[in-house]
C-alpha cells in the first residue's frame, strides 16, 4: 500500500493517465504507439514501469492485444475523470485569457433541446455574454457515460429511477413526469374538446422503440387505459421524427407535457385533452457529484432553472 500510495502521489503523471486511455480504447499496442506517435517498444516499456511503480497488474496480455483487469479498469475509469477536468482548467484558463466567461459542455436529451435548452442559452447570453457553450444531444444512455467520465458537465433530461440512480450522481428535479397524447393540427381529433380513451382505437401510434427506458411505463398506462398497441406502429425516440410525421399523417404520438405545449404553442401540434400523469421520470438537471462545477456550469444550471420555472408544469420552488 505504502508503494501504490507513494507513486500515485509522487510519480502518476498526465502521460500515464493518457497511456491507459489509449490502451483501454484501441486494446492494440502497436495502435495505441501509432495513435501517441511513439514506438511499441516504447508503449509495452511505459506500460510495465507503470505497473511495476504502482506494484499491480493493470492489463492482461494476449495474442491479440491487450484487456483490462478489474485495477485497470478502476484507473482508467478515474483517469478518464482527470484528463477531462484537466481539459476543462485549459479551456476555462484560455477563456479568461481570451476575456470570455468561461466554458461549459451540456447535454441534453432531444426532447429538450427546442423546449427547454434555446430559452435557457439566451437568457445565459443575456448574463454572461462571452460564455461558450458546447450542447451534446442524445439519449439518457449515450449522455450518462459521457458525463461520468468528464466530458460533460451538466445534462438537463429524465431523471434516473431508484432502480438506476448512484451516488456519484447528483440531481434537481425542474418538472413532473407527465405525458400527453398529441396528434398533429389538422388531425380529425385535434379540435375535439372531449374524448374518451376509445376514440383513440382507429388510429396508429408513434412510440418509443421496444426496450427504450420510456417503452414500458408508457405501453403499460395506455393499457390501463384499455387502449391496446396496434401493430401498425412507427418506433423512435426523435421528437424531430414525432413532429414530422405527425404532421404529415393521422397517427398519434405522446411527449412529455412541456414538450407538447412547446409545439402546440408554436401551431405544430394539437394536444388532445387526455393526460398520463406521472408516467415518466421528472425532468431535471444531473451532474457528478464529485464535480468541482465551474463558473460557467453554475451559471448554465441557473439559467434552466430560470426558465423552467417560468413554463407550465414546472416544480415549486425553482428560482426564476
Amino acid at each position: 500500500m505504502a508503494q501504490l500510495d507513494w507513486y500515485i502521489r509522487a510519480n502518476l503523471k498526465p502521460r500515464h493517465l493518457q497511456l491507459l486511455v489509449a490502451l483501454d480504447d484501441l486494446r492494440n499496442l502497436g495502435k495505441v504507439a501509432a495513435s501517441l506517435n511513439i514506438s511499441q517498444p516504447a508503449v509495452s516499456l511505459a506500460l510495465g514501469e507503470l505497473e511495476k511503480g504502482l506494484g499491480i497488474r493493470l492489463f492482461d496480455r494476449t495474442a491479440r492485444g491487450v484487456n483490462p483487469n478489474i485495477y485497470g479498469e478502476c484507473l482508467i475509469r478515474q483517469a478518464r475523470v482527470v484528463l477531462g477536468s484537466l481539459a476543462q482548467a485549459r479551456d476555462e484558463l484560455r477563456a479568461l485569457l481570451s476575456g470570455a466567461s468561461g466554458k461549459t459542455t451540456l447535454g441534453a436529451l432531444p426532447a429538450m433541446a427546442p423546449a427547454v435548452v434555446p430559452k435557457a442559452l439566451a437568457l445565459l447570453k443575456q448574463r454572461t455574454p462571452g460564455t461558450t457553450v458546447l450542447v451534446h444531444e442524445g439519449a439518457m444512455e449515450t449522455l450518462l457515460p459521457e458525463l461520468r467520465r468528464g466530458a460533460i458537465d451538466l445534462i438537463v433530461g429524465r431523471l434516473l429511477s431508484h432502480r438506476q440512480s448512484s451516488d456519484d450522481l447528483s440531481e434537481k428535479p425542474l418538472f413532473e413526469g407527465s405525458s400527453t397524447v398529441v396528434v398533429g393540427a389538422a388531425h380529425p381529433l385535434a379540435r375535439r374538446k372531449r374524448l374518451r380513451w376509445s376514440d383513440l382505437s382507429a388510429f396508429p401510434w408513434v412510440l418509443p422503440p421496444v426496450g427504450s427506458l420510456p417503452r414500458e411505463p408508457l405501453e403499460s398506462a395506455l393499457q390501463q387505459h384499455g387502449v391496446a398497441i396496434p401493430s401498425n406502429t412507427i418506433e423512435t425516440l426523435s421528437t424531430h421524427v414525432i413532429l414530422t410525421y405527425l404532421q404529415s399523417s393521422d397517427a398519434l404520438g405522446i411527449l412529455s407535457k412541456v414538450v407538447a405545449d412547446h409545439y402546440r404553442d408554436l401551431g405544430l401540434l394539437a394536444v388532445l385533452p387526455l393526460e398520463l400523469p406521472d408516467v415518466l421520470r421528472p425532468i431535471g438537471l444531473t451532474w457528478r457529484r464529485d464535480a468541482a462545477l465551474s463558473p460557467a456550469t453554475i451559471q448554465m444550471m441557473q439559467a434552466i432553472e430560470a426558465v423552467s420555472a417560468a413554463a407550465p408544469g414546472a416544480l415549486p420552488g425553482l428560482q426564476a
